[in-house]
């Protein structure tokens, strides 16, 4: 028996709008990325302008970028600096060498100090010689000048501020001691200097950031004047607006993604032609300190703030001008 006519136009109904669901999401991702590829060909045939746009762009994001690493090293400077809380506590003249060892042996007895490094007034005299460039004129006097000095380290409990400045006064009290010194000051007065500065890397951020919107979205702007007739023939054919807008938001990603990437490319040549420089400074200070460039965390972040610029720049300025094409 064959089956009835309706049935069988029912079951082929059926299985085509089954079908067409199941390749919808493929057929949408497809269209997608065919507008992709077409809007990044569109900017490779016009090359010079879009690379030029994509040079501000990346300007724009290497500034904040670039000033974000470098905090990011001198926090890492400083960091190191602050877990090495000393004191420098000066003896009188009257304390002979004999009693500054003993003095040095008791203070390191204390539970609140980890090291304690004695300096004879030789060894003082030698090192001042030979680092100030004086050693003639220092050669030619009668006595010794300079003082014993007690370079003590507190263990971790007793680094912060608060306890190395009792800690301070604690040398202060001693009979033998003519100045204790607490060498950490400096290094709060940079901590909060890199804080102010990391507010004004925000603050200048945001600026660029609203600058590579307007960028984007002035050159969405042009784009939509120059394709203006083949706009109005795509409207006239059926288009829906998203179907007009979609090359317009990919240029605005593509010009995101460009521009992060010559962003990530002035980092690395700025911190390459700093490196050298940072290393011989730090060399002339006994230490192994080198600057780290762009981390790929970073990178990534990059790449998405463009990306979300571009998106957003190519939007707004899509809304703005499109709207106002129809055919007529």
């Amino acid at each position: 028996m064959s089956r009835p006519p309706g049935n069988r136009q029912q079951a082929v109904h059926h299985w085509s709008t089954t079908l067409r669901r199941l390749l919808a999401p493929q057929t949408y991702a497809l269209r997608h990325a065919q507008v992709a590829v077409d809007s990044l060909g569109r900017l490779y045939r016009n090359r010079v302008a879009s690379l030029m746009t994509a040079a501000v762009i990346g300007i724009a994001l290497a500034m904040p970028a670039g000033l974000y690493v470098l905090l990011g090293n001198l926090d890492r400077l400083s960091g190191a600096w602050n877990g090495q809380t000393s004191l420098s506590v000066f003896l009188k003249d009257t304390v002979t060498t004999d009693s500054a060892r003993k003095l040095a042996d008791a203070v390191r007895a204390w539970p609140e100090i980890a090291t304690v490094t004695l300096v004879t007034p030789e060894q003082a005299l030698e090192e001042f010689s030979r680092h100030s460039g004086f050693a003639d004129a220092l050669g030619t006097l009668e006595e010794n000048p300079l003082p014993a000095v007690l370079l003590a380290i507190p263990v971790a409990t007793h680094a912060d501020p608060m306890s190395a400045g009792l800690l301070r006064e604690k040398f202060r009290g001693l009979e033998e001691t003519e100045l204790a010194q607490l060498d950490l000051q400096w290094v709060h007065r940079l901590t909060a200097m890199l804080e102010i500065a990391r507010r004004g890397v925000l603050v200048i951020s945001v600026l660029l950031a609203l600058a590579v919107l307007l960028v984007v979205g002035n050159t969405i702007r042009l784009e939509i004047q120059n394709r203006h007739n083949e706009i109005v023939v795509i409207k006239l054919i059926g288009a829906t607006d998203g179907f007009v807008r979609r090359p317009f938001l990919y240029s605005g990603i593509w010009y995101g993604v460009l521009g992060a990437l010559i962003a990530w490319l002035l980092v690395i040549l700025g911190f390459q032609v700093l490196a050298g420089p940072v290393r011989n400074l730090a060399g002339l200070y006994q230490s192994s300190f080198s600057l780290q460039t762009l981390p790929l965390v970073l990178l990534l972040v990059l790449l998405a703030g463009g990306c979300l610029l571009g998106l957003l720049g190519s939007w707004l300025a899509v809304g703005r001008h499109l709207g106002a094409i129809e055919p007529t």
